[in-house]
């Protein structure tokens, strides 16, 4: 999609869904207080958070976000990854575009980083729109995640790309990576074309 297209949409990602409700947030310390009399589950909370329960976990101190995007990542069986980087200016993303196959299979896998708290409920949003039209949309529950000093990945399942003559181009998508309590980690736009083949 060129630059200075016009039909690159604006509108918010709607991501509420009116019958659920979020359960309350807890620091790592309240749920390690809690149910101490359960040996079994005392165990499991303890291996289930893992190096966070020594201390708060902190990757990038000048960052006071609880979760740090890193990449998007297209994972095709047979085929190189193709990746973006979220770690930098994101506004450029618009003008670098994947080429993907007709009909091809993929997952996108989500790279990031959580530090300082246990963040619930990630989920991963995906408007796709073609010449300002939504054409799709998709949201993954991604889970709730403890902090660590090491990136989490999230992989969603098999989609099919769309094919035929009259799918082939480009196309704009809207992705954001949100939680229970409604915070947007990281909002992006991007870009891929539909081809008859790889652009190898």
């Amino acid at each position: 999609m060129s630059e200075g297209d016009t039909n690159t949409p604006t509108g918010e990602i709607d991501n509420d869904d009116p019958l659920y409700k979020p359960p309350p947030e807890k620091s790592i310390d309240e749920i390690l207080a809690a149910d101490q009399e359960d040996e079994s589950l005392r165990k499991y909370k303890e291996a289930l958070l893992g190096q966070a329960q020594s201390g708060t976990i902190v990757v990038e101190p000048n960052d006071l976000r609880k979760v740090l995007v890193k990449r998007l990542v297209l994972v095709v069986a047979d085929r190189p990854e193709l990746a973006l980087d979220l770690t930098g200016d994101i506004s450029k993303l618009k003008k670098e575009t994947f080429s993907i196959k007709e009909g091809v299979s993929y997952k996108i896998r989500i790279e990031f980083i959580v530090q300082r708290e246990i963040v619930h409920g990630l989920k991963y949003v995906q408007k796709t729109y073609r010449l300002g039209v939504p054409v799709d949309k998709m949201t993954h529950m991604v889970g709730s995640y403890a902090p660590k000093g090491e990136i989490q990945s999230y992989t969603t399942p098999s989609e099919d790309a769309p094919s035929g003559m009259m799918a082939r181009g480009a196309y704009t998508v809207q992705s954001l990576f949100t939680d229970d309590d409604k915070h947007e980690h990281l909002k992006w736009e991007w870009t891929f074309e539909i081809k008859k083949d790889w652009k190898d």
